[in-house]
């Protein structure tokens, strides 16, 4: 979970969270409420809803009132909440299951204190927490085993969608995707010259499926662009840990690390 994220970006990010709609799968406003169980259940809740939504993350928002999108600002520290002695955050990761990407992130919005969690979609199986599968119905957190047509709609999902074609990063604009994708590489490699202006550079990688469209406007870099063209890919959240990583070993068993890269 070494994806970093500027206040910039974040500000930005939660000033287009409170434009969407009241009612939506994979977002879900709090004030003060930390229950550790709810947040959990959120967590599988929101990962399978942004699955079946098509969305490369979800998000949850405390310091944002529900009803009104109002900033109100919050209370809920993640950093210093516990369960027994185990930090929430290590203390969730245990609990579901497959393991997934999420972070929170804390930031100040005109003197008021938000944190927001960003969830990475569900991806191959629904996301478990506790054991049990969880979904979103309408702006209600619900077990999937109680919506049948909603578990069978997933999973079809999870069938018809290879690994490739999900999305990395969503709803960005060209300039922001030839900061993170090197696309002078993608060209060498083609052996074919640079083409003049971003829009033909942009058109080429959409040929390749490196981007597609985004229906919000703008563009998403899918896995493929991700995991092949990425500047750093430990901006892409989860795909991170796809990194090439190289390890030398002291002796001949893998007991004892004596250096470790990724590249």
């Amino acid at each position: 979970m070494s994806h970093a994220r500027s206040p910039e970006y974040l500000a930005d990010l939660l000033r287009e969270l409170r434009k969407v709609a009241k009612e939506t799968e994979w977002l879900e406003f709090k004030v003060n409420n930390a229950d550790p169980v709810e947040i959990g259940r959120n967590i599988s809740a929101l990962a399978n809803a942004a699955a079946l939504e098509g969305k490369a993350s979800a998000y949850l928002v405390w310091g944002v009132e529900n009803g009104t999108h109002d900033l109100v600002g919050t209370t809920f520290d993640p950093k210093a909440a516990k369960i027994g002695n185990e930090e929430l955050e290590n203390w969730l990761l245990k609990l579901l299951t497959p393991k997934i990407d999420f972070r929170f992130f804390e930031l100040d919005v005109d003197g008021m204190r938000v944190v927001l969690l960003e969830i990475g979609c569900a991806f191959r199986e629904p996301v478990q927490f506790q054991g049990h599968e969880f979904i979103r119905v309408g702006s209600y957190t619900k077990s999937l085993k109680d919506f049948p047509e909603k578990e069978r709609a997933l999973w079809r999902y999870f069938d018809q969608t290879p690994f490739e074609r999900g999305v990395a990063l969503e709803h960005v604009d060209a300039d922001e995707i030839l900061r993170r994708l090197d696309a002078p590489s993608y060209f060498d490699l083609l052996k074919l010259p640079l083409p003049d202006g971003t829009a033909n550079i942009m058109a080429a990688l959409a040929d390749d499926a490196l981007v597609v469209s985004c229906p919000a406007g703008g563009w998403n870099i899918t896995n493929l662009g991700a995991v092949l063209f990425a500047k750093r890919l430990d901006d892409f959240g989860s795909l991170g840990r796809k990194a090439m990583r190289v390890i030398v070993y002291k002796g001949t068993s893998r007991v004892e690390t004596e250096k470790e890269q990724g590249g």
